[in-house]
């Protein structure tokens, strides 16, 4: 899977800052027009299969809690049952209806149906389906497509634009404190001292690092899905996103996109807490001196310079592939 860490809970801080002051919300079904024109269920769903072995793998590394193969065992059908479209769609389009405007809603789809907008949100669904040992291939490099310098400056401009970075940092972040709160719900704990905790866990300095560790691999995936098209398509691309509608739909769309991550991420948390409370329990009635596997806290996320990104969904680089 991916050599480094992406997509997954901390504060909306990102989008917050970057949103309108003034914010005229839409209804569901409006929301849901340009939902489905950008084609997020088909990007988001072609993630959710890989996502019981990175949840797993995510406590398997974790060093700081012992977890027995029963218990991660319950991760993974955990994972199974929170990482569902079902639970991902409800809180994602509550959240893009509240960010987007009528205005930004007709320009939106305006430029989503447009010749340029269908040949971007395909390359967007094909680059959403690529294998994960493609998806590592494309982030290191090794499996790339000839470039200029001017091809390699609309790129970073793109990736800036749809705010790649900070969006990816930030639903990592949120996945993990998620699952840490609702790995204390399930099972029975405090879930405002794991909320606590987990917020604890991350300093500036860790997620600026880990900001910085994922730009570069981002602007490669970016310059891979976009390869067929052109530098005109590219720079046509750059302008809608920079407009003033353009800009709200971004904040809509990484809004959206931390919402149905972290409903996923703490459904998951609630059905691990409850599992490895029934092992606990179970316990009971074994034999004096025999280990309980307990109920410990779900894993720190780290924000080192290198973290494993084999625990996130594929990466999804514009506000139409998220």
């Amino acid at each position: 899977m991916i050599r480094f860490a992406l997509l997954l809970l901390l504060s909306t801080s990102v989008q917050a800052a970057n949103a309108p002051k003034e914010t005229h919300s839409v209804d569901i079904d409006t929301a849901a027009e340009v939902y489905q024109a950008a084609a997020v269920r088909e990007q988001v769903r072609a993630s959710l299969g890989s996502m019981p072995d990175k949840i797993r793998q995510m406590f398997a590394v974790d060093t700081q809690a012992s977890v027995s193969d029963r218990q991660l065992d319950a991760v993974s059908a955990a994972a199974k049952r929170g990482f569902q479209i079902a639970v991902f769609e409800p809180p994602a389009l509550q959240a893009f209806a509240n960010n987007l405007d009528p205005a930004t809603v007709k320009k939106s789809l305006a430029f989503l149906n447009s010749d340029l907008g269908r040949r971007m949100v395909a390359a967007d669904v094909a680059l959403s389906n690529l294998s994960e040992s493609d998806i590592d291939k494309v982030m290191e490099g090794q499996l790339k497509v000839p470039s200029t310098p001017q091809r390699d400056e609309l790129t970073a401009k793109l990736e800036e634009a749809t705010q790649s970075t900070e969006s990816a940092v930030e639903i990592y972040l949120r996945i993990g404190r998620a699952i840490a709160v609702g790995t204390a719900v399930g099972a029975g704990m405090d879930p405002i001292a794991a909320d606590e905790g987990a917020a604890k866990a991350v300093t500036p300095a860790g997620r600026a690092e880990l900001a910085q560790n994922l730009r570069e691999p981002l602007r490669r995936y970016v310059a891979y899905g976009y390869r067929d098209l052109s530098d005109a398509d590219l720079i046509q691309l750059s302008e809608f996103l920079k407009s003033v509608p353009g800009k709200r739909y971004v904040t809509a769309y990484n809004a959206a996109m931390t919402a149905g991550f972290e409903a996923m991420a703490k459904r998951c948390g609630e059905q691990i807490g409850e599992s490895w409370r029934e092992l606990a329990q179970a316990q009971v009635t074994r034999p004096p001196g025999a280990r309980s596997p307990g109920a410990p806290a779900a894993p720190d996320i780290q924000t080192t310079p290198d973290p494993d990104p084999s625990i996130l969904p594929e990466p999804q680089p514009t506000p139409s592939s998220h």
